[in-house]
């Protein structure tokens, strides 16, 4: 599992398994992670309307911002 936590500012690079993935770039804040065979990163997506979690291991991202 990935080391991000609740609170960490990301980047999305690529959800290419998603026939309508969040824009490669957009920003959000993890709002929560579980764990376990179904693990999902959920986020809040600045200025996107809508939410998509974020699969471990399938969608690419990169932390901008570790919380405090």
């Amino acid at each position: 599992m990935t080391s991000v936590k609740a609170g960490d500012r990301i980047r999305l690079i690529e959800m290419s398994d998603d026939p309508d993935p969040i824009p490669a770039g957009s920003e959000g804040v993890v709002v929560a992670v579980t764990e376990g065979p179904l693990a999902q990163i959920e986020v809040r997506w600045i200025g996107i309307k809508r939410s998509l979690a974020l699969i471990p291991g399938v969608d690419r991202f990169e932390i901008v911002r570790r919380k405090a």
